[in-house]
């Protein structure tokens, strides 16, 4: 995967972090709550929402989810 080493940058996936759930690194925010944003949440709605998460955090999962999409 092409992304993988900018995902690692973003994303933590440890078993003794919020139960091995995969959260924005350095916070613990579950990555799949960007769901909120289909919802009509705005980034900064999220952040305000989701403490921690920066906003360069979501827009580059967002844009890799994107992309594993469209190769997929």
């Amino acid at each position: 995967m092409e992304y993988g080493h900018v995902l690692n940058k973003i994303v933590l996936r440890d078993g003794d972090v919020m139960h091995g759930e995969p959260i924005f690194r350095g916070t613990r925010v579950p990555v799949v709550t960007v769901d909120y944003l289909e919802d009509g949440y705005s980034i900064q709605d999220f952040r305000e929402e989701f403490l921690g998460a920066t906003k360069e955090q979501v827009q580059a999962a967002l844009q890799i989810f994107r992309k594993a999409l469209l190769s997929s």
